[in-house]
């Protein structure tokens, strides 16, 4: 379900900046309003990119969210501290805390959380030798390198 809810999204937020874009260039004169003049094939074009935006979107939840693992020696509740200060430090809250040691993270700015659609979570479980970290994929790279960081400079 968290799949379809992530394609679901994606579409929209594609299609809702194509139209903006395409709508700009309309009132701007750039792009002609009839909307057979401004594509080769009319409103044909409209539902063939709306097909390639609907195979972009359910493609993208399969390579936009992945889990890493973090290295991390030692005790797991060890690094409570640490992890708390690097991800405020990257610009995340603490969102909820289980009791089996699991932390969920989301974005502190309102404005990043919405320009992610509200999908920017990433939550650190407890494994042996570290954390397995899960999240969307761009911000999960910059994540699990600092907490990395922290875990060695420690």
């Amino acid at each position: 379900m968290t799949y379809l809810r992530r394609a679901l999204k994606y579409f929209i937020q594609i299609s809702v900046l194509m139209a903006l874009i395409l709508g700009v260039l309309m009132l701007t004169g750039m792009v002609s309003k009839n909307v057979d003049a401004a594509f080769q094939h009319g409103w044909k074009s409209i539902g063939y990119i709306a097909a390639l935006f609907a195979v972009m979107a359910a493609a993208y939840p399969r390579f936009g969210y992945t889990r890493r693992t973090v290295s991390a020696p030692g005790n797991p509740s060890d690094h409570r501290a640490g992890i708390l200060k690097t991800m405020t430090a990257r610009g995340y809250r603490l969102e909820s805390e289980e009791e089996g040691g699991t932390m969920a993270f989301v974005l502190a700015s309102p404005v990043n959380r919405m320009a992610r659609l509200w999908e920017d979570r990433i939550t650190l479980s407890p494994i042996l030798g570290g954390f397995q970290a899960e999240g969307l994929t761009r911000d999960l790279v910059r994540v699990v390198s600092s907490l990395e960081y922290q875990f060695r400079a420690s």
